[in-house]
């Protein structure tokens, strides 16, 4: 199915976590702030028009699984943590196109006051069937 025929998405935005990621020991120790932002394409004809929740995503199930994943994880780097949470959300919805968009909010770099971002994608290949 091609998902962005009808272009649908579920787009979550700007969930805060805390996570214990970082080269870096204290990192991993400490913790730190993280922003997540997570897309869903599907098809939202069927829950639009019934409206059931079981025909789209539950988005409260997403946040408190990559909540509790967030609190969990122990590793070095950010490519790893957005792995994870791509790994949890297959598990819990299955192939469907998903884009994730992880910050690191305050990376302990001396002289540098931004972020660092990942966006990944999976089942994207699908979309072009």
């Amino acid at each position: 199915m091609n998902y962005f025929l009808n272009s649908n998405a579920i787009h979550i935005k700007d969930i805060n976590l805390w996570a214990h990621v970082g080269v870096l020991e204290s990192e991993r120790i400490n913790g730190q702030d993280f922003v997540l932002d997570i897309s869903f394409w599907l098809d939202l004809d069927e829950s639009s028009k019934l409206d059931r929740l079981d025909k789209s995503i539950d988005y409260c199930e997403a946040i408190k699984a990559v909540q509790k994943l967030s609190y969990e994880i122990k590793c070095l780097t950010i490519e790893y943590f957005s792995d994870q949470i791509l790994n949890l959300l297959e598990s819990l919805y299955g192939q469907v196109p998903i884009c994730i968009l992880l910050k690191k909010c305050s990376p302990p770099i001396k002289g540098f006051t931004g972020s660092v971002l990942i966006e990944k994608k999976r089942n994207f290949s699908s979309l072009n069937n």
